[in-house]
């Protein structure tokens, strides 16, 4: 599954703050079971607007990562929260399928 957010960087800050403190986290986050990996990404033409994607075997396995109380994750969270504003977009399944343009190779 998919957990995807929007982070919008504040006035006087950059998305390079807030790029530093996602990573710190999520190297934390992803020793967790069932973690698959995090991705943040720029919006073309605003580069203070970021979409955050994080991928989970499940979302019980996410759930139970959120109800376990890591203190240097928070404090990480917290560092950040100042001069953001986040906006969870929601959780998503992963695809049943996925629509790929054929190998043009014919591999």
């Amino acid at each position: 599954m998919k957990f995807i957010f929007e982070v919008r960087v504040k006035e006087g800050h950059t998305a390079e703050e807030y790029a530093d403190a996602w990573v710190r986290a999520s190297e934390l986050i992803q020793q967790a079971p069932g973690a698959r990996g995090t991705e943040l990404h720029r919006k073309i033409g605003d580069p203070n607007t970021l979409i955050a994607i994080a991928s989970w075997d499940s979302k019980e396995q996410r759930d139970a990562m959120e109800g376990q109380h890591n203190p240097e994750i928070t404090e990480i969270i917290r560092s950040a929260a100042p001069f953001v504003d986040i906006t969870p977009l929601g959780e998503f399944e992963d695809p049943e399928w996925v629509v790929l343009p054929p190998d043009p190779e014919g591999v």
